[in-house]
C-alpha cells in the first residue's frame, strides 16, 4: 500500500456525490473509501474491473477512482467500457506504474485525471474535488441550453414593504438554511418563482443549479423526460441521451412549478427521488443518484387534489414539510408601488428609455386597481406603458390595464394602439435582421436597443431564422 497520511478538516457544506473506487489494494481502498466518506460522498468499494463493470451495468455514478493495475481486466479496458456505457462518469486512474505514455492512453480513453502513487489524501481529495466541479460545470452547461431569463434572487432585491411579505421573506431566509422540502402556493402571477430562487441563492447550494420545470407545460410523456432523461433510442426522436433536469440539478435545486397539474404515475417517480435520491433515465435500466433539494410550487388546493383522488397524499406530505404562502396583490397594496418604479427602472434601462417617470394620476390609476393577474401583470403592463410612453413620463392614457367593468366594452383605444405598436415592432426588428445577415447584435445596434432585448422580443414574436435562405 503506497499512501502518505496528512489529513485536513472535513468541509461538512460539499454535496454528495456518487463515487465507486477500484483497487485491489484492500488497506489503500479501505482508507480511500473512509476519507471520501469524510467529505459527505456516497462511496462504494470493488476490487476488481469484472465488479466495477457489474456495478455500472446497474448505476451510473458521478466518479470512479480506478488502479490502471487490476487482477483480470486492466484499468485502461475498464476505462473503456465505463465510458461506453455512461459518458457523464468522470474517471480518475491510479497508478504506482505511471508513465507518460499510460498517461497518455488513460486521457486519450477518456480519464479527466491521473494520479501516481505514493500520494496523500489531501491530493486525492482535490483531485476528486476538480473532477466534481467540472461535472457540474459540464451539468450547469447543459442546463444553460434551455435555461430562462436570468434573475437576482437575493431577498433584498425582492419588492415587499407589505407586513404579509416581510413574513414571507424572513421565512424564505430562515427556510433557506435548511435542506427541507418547500411547497409554496398562492395565486398565478404572485412570484412563486422568485422565491424559490430566493431559497436557493440564499443556501449553501447556491454555487450549484437553480433547476426551473413547469409542469403544466408540458404533456406528461415529455414532462418524464424532461425531469429525469432519456437513453438513446426510449422513444421515436430520442436520436441520442440526454440528462434530465434532476440530473442537472445535482448538488443544487429543483424547482416544479405547478406540480398539481402533474399525472399520479409522475408523481411516484418524484416521491422515489425525494424518498431514496435515486432513479432511472427513460428507457434506461441504471439506477441515477442524485443530492437535490426540491422546492414545489401550485396555485390550486392540493388538499383538494388529494381527496379527488389527483394527488398522492403521500407526496402531499413529502413535498408539505414547510409551506409558504403568497398573498395576492389586492392584498398588500403598499406593494405595488415599489414594484412599479422597480419595472420602470429595470424596462426603460432595456429600452434605452433612461430617466422616465411616472405622474400621479397613472400611478394612481395602478395602486387601485386589483391586479388578477399579480406581479406578472404589473410587470407586463409597465412595459407596454414604457413601450407607449412618447416623452420621459408615463401618463394615464399610457396605462392599458383590463378592469372587471370595462372587459366586455369596445377595445380601448391604448389596446388598438398597444397591437399596432406590436405589429409594427415585429416588422421593424424583421427588416432590421434580414439588412443585418440575421446577426442578432448588429440588427439590436441599428434600432438603438441591447442584445438582450432584441433577443427577448424574436422569442416573444417567434420570430425564426430562414435557414433554407442560406442554401439558395
Amino acid at each position: 500500500m503506497s499512501i502518505k497520511f496528512s489529513l485536513k478538516k472535513s468541509d461538512d457544506s460539499k454535496q454528495m456525490a456518487h463515487i465507486l473506487i477500484v483497487e485491489d489494494d484492500i488497506n489503500l481502498g479501505q482508507i480511500l473509501f473512509q476519507e471520501l466518506k469524510r467529505h459527505n460522498h456516497d462511496v462504494e468499494l470493488v476490487e476488481n474491473g469484472e465488479a466495477a463493470f457489474g456495478r455500472m451495468n446497474k448505476y451510473i455514478y458521478d466518479l470512479m477512482l480506478t488502479d490502471l493495475k487490476l487482477p483480470g481486466m486492466d484499468g485502461i479496458e475498464l476505462l473503456k467500457k465505463v465510458k461506453g456505457l455512461s459518458l457523464s462518469t468522470i474517471v480518475i486512474v491510479m497508478t504506482g506504474y505511471a508513465s507518460v505514455d499510460t498517461a497518455v492512453v488513460a486521457m486519450k480513453n477518456g480519464a479527466q485525471d491521473f494520479i501516481q502513487k505514493p500520494f496523500g489524501l489531501q491530493e486525492i481529495v482535490q483531485k476528486v474535488d476538480d473532477a466534481l466541479a467540472i461535472k457540474r460545470m459540464r451539468n450547469e452547461i447543459d442546463y444553460l441550453r434551455h435555461t430562462q431569463e436570468d434573475i437576482i434572487y437575493h431577498t433584498g432585491d425582492i419588492m415587499g414593504d407589505s407586513p404579509s411579505m416581510k413574513k414571507v421573506l424572513k421565512m424564505v431566509e430562515k427556510v433557506a438554511k435548511a435542506d427541507s422540502t418547500v411547497l409554496i402556493t398562492g395565486e398565478t402571477g404572485v412570484g412563486k418563482g422568485l422565491i424559490a430562487g430566493a431559497i436557493h441563492h440564499n443556501s449553501h447550494r447556491s454555487d450549484n443549479n437553480f433547476v426551473q420545470v413547469n409542469c403544466a407545460a408540458l404533456p406528461q410523456n415529455i414532462l418524464e423526460s424532461e425531469l429525469f432523461g432519456h437513453e438513446k433510442g426510449a422513444f421515436t426522436g430520442a436520436v441520442k441521451t440526454r440528462t434530465g433536469r434532476f440530473e442537472q440539478a445535482n448538488m443544487g435545486t429543483i424547482f416544479l412549478d405547478e406540480i398539481g397539474d402533474m399525472d399520479p404515475s409522475l408523481q411516484a417517480k418524484v416521491l422515489r427521488v425525494l424518498e431514496e435520491r435515486e432513479f432511472e433515465r427513460l428507457g434506461g435500466e441504471r439506477t441515477i443518484k442524485v443530492d437535490v433539494r426540491v422546492i414545489a410550487a401550485t396555485n390550486q388546493d392540493i388538499r383538494s387534489l388529494v381527496l379527488a383522488g389527483r394527488f398522492r397524499e403521500d407526496l402531499y406530505y413529502r413535498i408539505n414539510v414547510v409551506n409558504i404562502d403568497i398573498p395576492p396583490i389586492r392584498h398588500r397594496k403598499e406593494d405595488i408601488e415599489p414594484l412599479v418604479r422597480y419595472f420602470m427602472k429595470k424596462y426603460s434601462k432595456e429600452f434605452k428609455k433612461p430617466d422616465i417617470e411616472i405622474d400621479e394620476a397613472a400611478l394612481s390609476t395602478l395602486i387601485s386597481y386589483d391586479w388578477p393577474g399579480n406581479v406578472r401583470e404589473i410587470r407586463n403592463s409597465i412595459e407596454r406603458a414604457i413601450l407607449l410612453a412618447e416623452g420621459n413620463v408615463i401618463h394615464q392614457h399610457d396605462i392599458t390595464i383590463q378592469d372587471e367593468m370595462t372587459k366586455d366594452k369596445e377595445p380601448a383605444e391604448e389596446t388598438v394602439r398597444l397591437s399596432s405598436l406590436a405589429v409594427n415592432e415585429k416588422e421593424s426588428i424583421l427588416d432590421a435582421l434580414r439588412k443585418n445577415d440575421w446577426i442578432q447584435k448588429n440588427a439590436a445596434d441599428s434600432l438603438g436597443i441591447s442584445k438582450r432585448v432584441i433577443h427577448y422580443k424574436i422569442k416573444k414574436y417567434g420570430i425564426t431564422h430562414p435557414r433554407w435562405i442560406k442554401n439558395r
